[in-house]
């Protein structure tokens, strides 16, 4: 059985003014709704929803298991979402199934290390499945020749002082300022 309906009318036939259409940079990927929400929607789904590959290697990754390094998923830098990124070393893991572009991904890795300072390592489905030891050991090879992004070797980012945070550095006051007694 199949149903048929009259055409709607259109906004014109209706006496509106016809409003010009955003561009896709203007309304955002997705219709509506900003390209960073859209790029937050896109991340919290590939989370969810790994590929063997990505789960078999946050297996390893997470909890700061490979060298105490801490990763985190599906982070998004820019325009892009990476698999994996490890802040403190500004290292990106990229994890390529067969529809990726070598050589306009290379490109587009040099790009973005040139202006951001983060490195890309990319490895395949195969690699991951097939030799996940040999994975883990190039990672924390190149994890361990990149310098420190802060200083004192730690892995994460130094909590900030009062005084970076725009308050005063207040002298606590002894108890003969505060007018009381000292008692030996």
């Amino acid at each position: 059985m199949s149903f048929h309906h009259p055409p709607t009318p259109s906004s014109e036939e209706e006496g509106e003014k016809k409003a010009k259409a955003l561009s896709v940079q203007e309304e955002g990927v997705g219709g509506g709704v900003s390209r960073r929400q859209t790029m937050l929607h896109r991340a919290a789904k590939m989370r969810r929803e790994p590929t063997e590959p990505e789960r078999r290697l946050w297996m390893a990754l997470r909890d700061s298991r490979l060298g105490g390094y801490k990763f985190r998923r599906q982070k998004i830098v820019g325009h892009r979402i990476f698999d994996f990124f490890c802040p403190a070393k500004l290292l990106a893991v990229e994890v390529d199934g067969q529809t990726h572009d070598r050589e306009r991904d290379l490109l587009r890795d040099e790009a973005l290390e040139r202006t951001t300072g983060i490195t890309i390592i990319r490895f395949t489905n195969e690699d991951i499945m097939t030799n996940l030891e040999g994975v883990q050991t190039a990672l924390l090879v190149t994890l361990q020749s990149r310098p420190d992004r802060w200083s004192g070797g730690d892995h994460h980012p130094p909590a900030p002082s009062s005084e970076e945070e725009g308050g005063k550095k207040v002298k606590a006051p002894s108890s003969e300022e505060e007018g009381g007694k000292v008692t030996l």
